[in-house]
């Protein structure tokens, strides 16, 4: 086109455009696959769904936009051969998001925008038309199994690699996790001091305990400060979500220890009353040694009944006469409380040998006695054939 033809279109009141030119427009009318621009040129603008945007959520551009709207957008082509200009609005948002990321990218700046797709490595963000990949490892300051829980969630990150040559825009989502936590556990570390009372959210079990949020920081509550009783599986006790009330052990820089050992519920309170020598109780079977049993008394409380105060009788492995969960009756034959030490005996509660053999020797008839041994006599007597007979 000429320039005295365009000067000649301009002072006509029409203007003249270019490919590759923003040009801005109002909306005339909206179909469900297109949008029609008055552009102010000789022809209207057409934008079609797939040049307006790539959601697949957006079915309809019915739904999201409106008659007499405002829109700017940029020229693809001329004529798109049916004396239309074809125009799109999402090269142009990608154009200047892309902008927008770069300026993100080395300002550092927070994002936020929702997860439209979770890949097998990550997830996908889409921030105006710009894919941004966050991968897994960056999602979280922890392992997450199943990355759906993000599925259409929206998230914050920051931009840690921008190549949008390549099409390589990398978000990081952990930075900011770690970051917050930081914040928090200093702002915490403040106020907070050992023997503190404090309720948390069990955030994640492991074989050695178990991370209680305490909101926005974390603080270990380790397996042997679970319980006074003896805990061989965290995972049989807590799961994540659950509310706990814990005591601040320890703290140490920024690290927090926890327990649930409150002294006033320790039941070695008044232990030298309860279980004082001398005193019969009736105990479980909590688990064998080759050595002897360790019998549960109360809950935290463990007494050993060594093999030889098992029975009267000799007995080579403590699994022999006894199951863990059994019940049995013992004695205690000593108690050290400095310690913590107690010992058993069912030996004791039973009656020695020799004199259960003379209470069964009183207990016996004579005459019935001196009955048997007559019979036993005569039987003796009995000719051979007979007996075989």
């Amino acid at each position: 086109m000429s320039e005295d033809f365009g000067q000649m279109l301009e002072a006509a009141g029409l203007k003249t455009i270019r490919n590759g030119e923003i040009v801005e427009g109002t909306v005339i009318d909206v179909k469900k696959e297109e949008v029609i621009l008055d552009i102010g040129y000789k022809s209207d603008g057409v934008i079609v769904r797939g040049e307006y945007t790539t959601d697949n959520s957006v079915t309809d551009l019915r739904e999201v936009i409106e008659v007499g709207s405002q829109m700017e957008a940029k020229v693809i082509k001329v004529n798109d051969g049916e004396g239309q200009v074809a125009l799109s609005y999402r090269r142009l948002a990608q154009e200047r998001n892309s902008a927008l990321l770069e300026k993100a990218f080395e300002e550092q700046e927070v994002l936020t925008a929702t997860v439209g797709k979770v890949l097998d490595g990550g997830l996908s963000v889409t921030v105006d038309e710009t894919r941004v990949f966050i991968p897994a490892s960056l999602v979280s300051d922890t392992f997450v199994k199943d990355l759906h829980e993000y599925d259409g969630k929206e998230i914050s990150f920051i931009i840690t690699e921008f190549n949008p040559r390549k099409r390589r825009i990398i978000g990081d989502r952990r930075a900011l996790i770690i970051k917050d936590k930081e914040e928090k556990l200093k702002e915490l570390l403040e106020t907070l001091k050992v023997g503190d009372v404090i309720e948390g959210k069990v955030k994640n079990v492991t074989t050695f305990g178990a991370f209680i949020d305490l909101g926005g920081a974390d603080g270990l509550l380790h397996i042997s400060e679970m319980s006074w009783g003896r805990v061989d599986n965290p995972k049989k006790l807590f799961k994540s979500g659950d509310d706990v009330r814990v005591f601040v052990k320890d703290i140490k820089e920024n690290k927090i220890a926890l327990s649930m050992k409150f002294p006033e519920e320790n039941p070695w309170n008044d232990a030298a009353n309860k279980f004082a020598p001398g005193t019969v109780l009736t105990g479980k079977v909590a688990r064998m040694t080759d050595f002897g049993a360790f019998v549960s008394l109360a809950p935290g409380v463990d007494a050993l009944l060594h093999v030889s105060q098992i029975s009267r009788e000799h007995v080579d492995k403590p699994s022999d006469v006894l199951s863990v969960g059994q019940e049995v009756e013992v004695k205690i034959v000593d108690f050290n409380e400095e310690n913590h030490k107690i010992s058993l005996s069912m030996k004791a509660l039973q009656a020695p040998a020799k004199k259960q053999e003379d209470a069964d020797v009183a207990d016996v008839n004579i005459e019935e006695v001196g009955q048997a041994l007559a019979e036993e006599e005569v039987v003796e007597e009995a000719p051979a054939e007979d007996s075989e007979a």
